[in-house]
């Protein structure tokens, strides 16, 4: 939204296409979340983002992110999917799941939230194990592990348990991440301190089955009773969709894709990254806070080689 934005503020001509629904990465955030970031981080096209209080809910952000589409007119086809990215002549050519187009420019902003990092071990099949996690009431009455440490899987911990669920927590690390929310950490601290969250540190789950789960700990595998597991291990970029386009990832575990900094144009002549999927596996170094301004880069690129072209 924010490249179109700048996109029709630069007299371009523009078509966004989304595979699910309008800001489809923050509709399937927990209904229940509160952003780390305060609303003026969150706001893109210069356009005000108004909130009660520091730091916006779910909510707000869709509220906002509504409003902003709605009252510039931005184009935006909902629910479809890009299938392929080809070029000839030099145009590009994007099929999709319901259409075509053509364009001389491509931008890919795909996010990360699509595609959950798998634990990959017995049983995670299972319909009881969820990589998204909507409402705590769902899991009320019901014991609940979650796997992870940082903000995800400490949201869920303290929500499912304050609705009554029975919550162990099973982080692979010595402690609960630093990067958890400084207002969440102490929660979480003190919850398991006292007892009502059992935590295993150091610890990994081993195997999953319809009624328990084992647990590999330092002290050797603990066996619980269990109605849900909560996997929340974190998401990473479509890879599979950025190499088939053609854009070349760094042969290391973080598969970041190849794009220039100063105008993200990656190694593909007319095909831009912004956002968040320009980080690959390292989806703690891009924001919406830190990555709107990709939009004028981009755009800014764009319009400088239209005019060499003149």
């Amino acid at each position: 939204m924010a490249c179109a934005l700048s996109a029709q503020k630069a007299g371009l001509s523009y078509q966004i296409v989304e595979k699910g629904c309008l800001v489809n990465s923050l509709y399937n955030y927990p209904t229940t979340m509160t952003f780390f970031s305060t609303s003026e981080l969150l706001e893109i096209g210069g356009i005000p983002f108004v909130t009660i209080s520091n730091k916006p809910r779910r909510a707000e952000a869709l509220e906002y992110y509504r409003r902003v589409a709605f009252s510039n007119h931005l184009k935006i086809n909902l629910f479809e999917e890009v299938i392929s990215v080809s070029k000839a002549e030099g145009i590009y050519r994007i099929t999709t799941s319901k259409s075509s187009y053509e364009a001389k420019n491509v931008i890919v902003a795909t996010g990360f939230y699509d595609i959950a990092v798998k634990l990959n071990i017995p049983g995670e099949d299972l319909p009881k194990v969820k990589h998204y996690y909507d409402d705590p009431h769902y899991y009320a009455l019901q014991k609940v592990v979650v796997v992870g440490s940082s903000n995800s899987a400490i949201d869920v911990a303290l929500e499912t348990w304050r609705k009554g669920a029975e919550v162990s927590l099973v982080i692979r690390d010595a402690e609960v991440s630093h990067r958890v929310k400084y207002w969440v950490r102490p929660d979480i601290l003190n919850r398991i301190k006292e007892g009502s969250i059992k935590a295993y540190f150091n610890s990994n789950l081993k195997e999953i089955r319809e009624h328990n789960v084992d647990i590999e700990t330092p002290e050797g595998t603990v066996t619980i009773a269990n109605d849900f597991v909560m996997a929340m291990t974190g998401y990473r970029p479509n890879f599979e969709f950025l190499k088939k386009i053609g854009i070349h990832l760094s042969t290391d575990s973080k598969s970041i894709p190849q794009y220039n900094h100063d105008t993200m144009e990656t190694n593909l002549k007319g095909i831009y990254l912004a956002g968040v999927v320009c980080g690959g596996m390292d989806t703690h170094l891009w924001f919406i806070e830190n990555s709107r301004i990709h939009a004028e880069m981009i755009v800014t690129d764009i319009i400088g080689k239209l005019k060499q072209t003149d």
